[in-house]
């Protein structure tokens, strides 16, 4: 199971929540070692009290002190005199010593030697009481074993269970103060906080994102806006201007092939005027074969390269308008080819262009299959154009490297047979740059299926 987030936001805000839960917790000990002092308090003064009266009686009447001791003696305290203290070691809770010998030293008794040996909060039911009892008003009980020098070197030890006295705040209330002020609403609002703040950090990011992915659909997209961060206005300035470089290269690249392509037109047509000269009809014809197939060749590049640069203007088509017209040419030429289903709504794209594609993925069906069937799909999210015929199909493994540039299914480059293996190329291009693609996938019973999907959210 993956638990570690794919996406960058996720991860930001797994950093962020989990150290603030962190946080919390580390909050939560400190809270529970408030608590646990507000727990004792009440005790421990009670008890610095009756540790102040002790003292003072004992100053007063020394030769009564012992029988004062029995006479208070009750369930819950007892007080008996020592001639030797216990070894001093280290107090079971510094925090509630130190609150002890203030709150005596307040009462105006001496806490010169007092020692804390014992501090328990009990239940009720005489229980330990953990966590669940700082929630408890009046129901926890400390129970205190102290120590406290008298006079002539003896000492006084007390044992006694102190209760709350009263609280006023209820169980449920300290319960809801915990639970809702100190981790819920806190959690809540920095939770919220953190959302807000990684989703404004992270937009930035979603739209160069975007942007990359848009890039190999449409190059000629407006560029991104240099904003945000310092690192992300950076990000997008290079984006920027990597695309205008490849913009420039490929412009470069296609106006080369496009001028190689049309001076080869001016050596072939010298060629063509000798290859009627020769004397040797057996010659001649091959040598004619040999220079329409270079023709064919240049033609094909010049329309690849057409295909591929996309210099017309964008607008709304007709996408019912040039299947009816595509339709119509193929039947005055005696082709058959039927059209269903109908666009609900204009699509936008390059007329020429799209035209073009379409019209490859027809000559494809009637070429190999006699006919061609259209089946138009329409919804909000995409459009869909189907292009089935009852032909050879395609075999499976070549069915991804049919769309690469000049690649055929047979060697022989005789255009008659099956062209120069441009068509599927072109038509890809075409689909990628009105934000769709082009998918082939071979029919039950024979024949390929071509579907052209356009996202209409694009």
């Amino acid at each position: 199971m993956r638990l570690w987030p794919r996406t960058l936001f996720g991860r930001l805000v797994v950093i962020l929540v989990g150290g603030m839960i962190a946080a919390q917790v580390l909050t939560g000990s400190i809270w529970y070692d408030v608590r646990h002092t507000q727990a004792l308090e009440i005790p421990l003064r009670l008890a610095a009290a009756r540790l102040t009266d002790l003292q003072q009686l004992h100053q007063r009447r020394p030769e009564d002190f012992a029988q004062a001791l029995s006479a208070l003696a009750r369930p819950g305290f007892e007080a008996r005199l020592l001639s030797v203290a216990d070894e001093p070691g280290a107090p079971p809770d510094a925090t509630a010593e130190r609150l002890l010998r203030r709150a005596v030293r307040d009462q105006g008794g001496d806490p010169q030697g007092l020692r804390l040996l014992r501090v328990e909060l009990r239940d009720s039911a005489g229980q330990r009481s953990g966590l669940s009892g700082l929630f408890v008003g009046n129901g926890v009980e400390a129970h205190l074993l102290l120590e406290a020098p008298l006079g002539e070197g003896g000492w006084l030890r007390i044992a006694m269970v102190e209760g709350q006295g009263w609280s006023s705040q209820s169980t449920l209330d300290v319960a809801l103060d915990y639970l809702l002020r100190l981790y819920l609403l806190r959690i809540l609002v920095v939770v919220l906080l953190a959302l807000l703040a990684v989703r404004l950090a992270i937009g930035p990011l979603d739209k160069l994102a975007r942007a990359a992915e848009g890039l190999g659909q449409d190059i000629q997209r407006p560029p991104l806006p240099e904003e945000g961060p310092l690192e992300v206005r950076r990000a997008a300035r290079a984006f920027n201007a990597m695309q205008q470089r490849l913009i420039h290269n490929l412009g470069e690249r296609m106006r080369f092939l496009a001028a190689v392509s049309h001076d080869l037109r001016s050596p072939i047509t010298r060629l063509r005027l000798r290859t009627e000269m020769l004397a040797d009809e057996t010659a001649r014809q091959k040598m004619r074969k040999d220079l329409d197939d270079m023709e064919g060749m240049v033609t094909a590049t010049l329309d690849f390269i057409s295909g591929s640069d996309l210099d017309e203007a964008r607008q709304n088509l007709d996408v019912n308008a040039l299947l009816q017209s595509l339709q119509a040419d193929f039947e005055e030429q005696g082709e058959r080819v039927s059209l269903s289903g109908r666009a609900l709504q204009p699509l936008a794209g390059y007329p020429l262009s799209l035209q073009r594609a379409l019209l490859n993925l027809l000559e494809n069906a009637v070429r190999y299959a006699g006919a061609a069937e259209v089946l138009v799909e329409d919804s909000a999210q995409a459009l869909c154009i189907r292009v089935l015929d009852r032909g050879p199909g395609i075999p499976a493994e070549q069915l991804e490297r049919v769309t690469e540039p000049f690649y055929r299914l047979e060697q022989s480059r005789n255009r008659s047979t099956g062209g120069y293996g441009l068509g599927l190329s072109i038509a890809q291009t075409i689909a990628a740059a009105h934000h769709g693609r082009l998918e082939l996938r071979n029919r039950d019973g024979g024949g390929l299926e071509a579907v052209l999907l356009f996202d209409r959210g694009a």
